[in-house]
């Protein structure tokens, strides 16, 4: 199998590979499952001075990264060949939101080349001739793309096979099946006069997935709507998308919590002695740091 490549192409090579060699990221990359590049943007300067901006066509505040010092570093990337096909990717706020269905096509590919942006923007004829995909976090602003492009790289190793310690972790995180993520709970099993919720300790695994599957829904629906719809719709849509029933009791979110915790009136500390791991059936289920 062919290690999955990354090649960064910043004009701060020293922020890498950053938290990109810690934890998960850096076990698999210690493990060659992934490699990491990064090129200067400088050194494609084609001046003494190794000058990448210039001011804006029109006037205005800033600066703007040039095409041809851009064009030049995205060609020293993919090489001479032309047999590298791996996306080109700008980290922009106008560009289109990152989503987990997005770096799960970047896990399955060989790799990414992302270019990190700086001062007021890239020369638009660059992202147009070299066919860049933009890419945004967020609605919001960074100095750079380093950050950005570190989230991407970030996002995309830990579906890399082998990279996780537990196969079946990322398959139920946020997103996965279109919706937020369930609550976690570990010990003590009341603390500050917080219960963990009883079904998560009955050892019954039918009704802790139902749990699980009643909270995402309900954490969807009340933080993003818009998630939800798309969810709710697909459901409708295909018959064989049913959700697990809820058990009684569990709608209402955190009020649900409390209420089958015994938080509403008193602490229920009635739980059961087995061990809580065995009892909930992910022991192993997280990811090491």
């Amino acid at each position: 199998m062919s290690i999955w490549r990354a090649s960064v192409l910043t004009l701060y090579p020293a922020a890498f590979p950053g938290p990109l060699d810690l934890s998960i990221a850096g076990r698999a990359r210690a493990s060659e499952i992934w490699a990491l590049e990064t090129l200067d943007i400088r050194a494609f300067s084609g001046n003494r001075r190794g000058s990448v901006d210039d001011t804006p066509a029109g006037g205005g505040a800033g600066m703007v990264l040039r095409a041809d010092v851009a064009a030049r570093a995205v060609a020293a990337a993919r090489g001479d060949d032309g047999r590298d096909i791996r996306p080109l990717i700008y980290p922009s706020p106008r560009g289109a939101p990152l989503t987990q269905s997005r770096v799960r096509e970047w896990a399955k590919g060989p790799g990414l080349i992302v270019l990190c942006g700086r001062f007021e923007g890239l020369d638009e004829r660059a992202i147009a001739f070299c066919a860049m995909e933009e890419v945004s976090l967020g609605d919001f602003v960074l100095a750079g793309g380093e950050i950005a492009a570190m989230a991407m790289i970030e996002a995309t190793i830990r579906l890399l096979p082998g990279a996780t310690g537990n196969v079946a972790s990322p398959g139920e995180e946020s997103f996965e099946a279109g919706l937020l993520e369930y609550p976690h709970y570990t010990r003590p099993r009341v603390w500050e006069g917080m219960a963990i919720p009883e079904p998560l300790l009955s050892g019954d695994h039918a009704r802790i997935a139902a749990w699980r599957q009643a909270q995402a829904e309900d954490i969807t629906r009340a933080r993003r709507p818009d998630l939800w719809a798309a969810h709710a719709g697909d459901s409708r849509e295909g018959a064989e998308k049913t959700s697990p029933r809820r058990p009684k009791g569990t709608r209402g979110g955190t009020k649900a919590i409390l209420r089958e915790s015994g938080l509403k009136d008193k602490v229920n500390t009635n739980f059961p002695d087995a061990p809580m791991a065995q009892e909930a059936g992910r022991s192993d289920q997280h990811e090491p740091d």
